[in-house]
């Protein structure tokens, strides 16, 4: 069964960081791709970032590009996203998704091409 859980969500100024961790169980976390959403009240689930399996190609929303900076632990079955010069509109609960085809030099964007995914973390930035 696989299984992913993140955490490292909270309470947090504008302008300051978190760093969200998915933890990956039950499958052989190193041959896909990763991916982080967000879904902020009212507004449908959207693409944050994504890496390969190999950590050679990274994909960002232009809303967060420069900002955000996602990260994976092969050794650790880990995935991260540094989170900084927050602001109140990045507010939303954070899922990570595991990319449902393994080996694939693709990195997607769209909620779709995932199949496994988080309980989600909360992130709210205070203006």
């Amino acid at each position: 069964q696989v299984q992913l859980v993140e955490s490292g969500g909270g309470l947090v100024q504008a302008g300051g960081s978190l760093r969200l961790s998915c933890a990956a169980s039950g499958r052989t976390f190193s041959s896909y791709a990763m991916g982080w959403f967000r879904q902020a009240p009212g507004k449908e689930r959207e693409f944050v970032a994504a890496i390969s399996w190999s950590r050679v190609r990274t994909v960002y929303a232009d809303s967060v590009k420069g900002r955000f900076t996602i990260s994976r632990d092969n050794a650790k079955n880990t995935v991260y996203l540094q989170m900084n010069s927050l602001k109140p509109e990045d507010t939303a609960v954070y899922y990570c998704a595991s990319d449902a085809s393994a080996w694939t030099t693709l990195v997607h964007t769209a909620e779709e091409e995932y199949d496994y995914w988080g309980q989600g973390t909360q992130v709210t930035v205070s203006s």
